[in-house]
C-alpha cells in the first residue's frame, strides 16, 4: 500500500510522513497547487519532498489559464475570469499580472514554444516535481501541453530571463 498527500504546508507535510511511517506506508506524491505565479512550494516545500523522496505533482500549472495566450488581449467572454464564480476572478487579471505573461509569451515565442509549454516544461525542469496535472478542453491544447516534454532543460542564463519577468 502507498499513500499520497494533498495541499499541505512543509509542517503538516513533516507530519504527515512521520504518521505514514509508523504505519509503514510510504508516501509517494505530494499535489500542491505550483506555477510559475504561485511558488509557495519552494521554500520549504520543495526542499522536504527532496530529502523525503517523495514526488511533487503540481496542479494548476497554467495559473488557471493565465500562462497561456488566452488572456493577451484582455478577458474572453467564455473565460474562467469572465465567470463570477471560480478559483479566476476577474480582478486577479490585473494589468501588472498581463504585462509579465506578455513577456513571458514573448519570450517562449522566441525559444520556439508556446507560453504554456514553457510553464509547464519550467516546473518539470526539477526533478522533484515528477509531474503535472493539465486540464486540456480540447485535443490541441492537450497537445500544446504535451509538447512541453519537448524543452524541460534550461539554461542559467534563460532561466534568468524568466526569473527577471517574474520577479518583476
Amino acid at each position: 500500500m502507498y499513500a499520497g498527500i494533498s495541499n499541505y504546508d512543509a509542517a503538516q507535510t513533516e507530519a504527515a510522513l512521520a504518521v505514514l511511517r509508523e504505519h509503514r506506508v510510504p508516501c509517494l506524491i505530494h499535489q500542491a497547487r505550483y506555477s510559475m505565479f504561485d511558488r509557495r512550494p519552494e521554500p520549504a516545500l520543495l526542499p522536504l519532498l527532496g530529502e523525503e523522496g517523495v514526488g511533487l505533482i503540481a496542479f494548476s500549472p497554467l495559473e488557471q489559464g493565465i500562462l497561456t495566450d488566452k488572456y493577451l488581449q484582455g478577458i474572453p467572454p467564455n473565460s474562467r475570469a469572465a465567470r463570477t464564480t471560480g478559483h479566476l476572478q476577474q480582478e486577479a487579471v490585473t494589468p501588472e499580472v498581463i504585462d509579465k505573461v506578455h513577456r513571458l509569451n514573448e519570450v517562449a515565442v522566441n525559444w520556439g514554444q508556446t507560453l504554456a509549454e514553457m510553464a509547464i516544461a519550467w516546473l518539470l525542469k526539477d526533478e522533484r516535481v515528477t509531474s503535472v496535472l493539465v486540464g486540456a478542453s480540447s485535443v490541441a491544447q492537450l497537445q500544446d501541453n504535451l509538447n512541453a516534454l519537448d524543452h524541460t532543460t534550461f539554461y542559467p542564463d534563460e532561466l534568468e530571463i524568466i526569473e527577471d519577468i517574474l520577479n518583476s
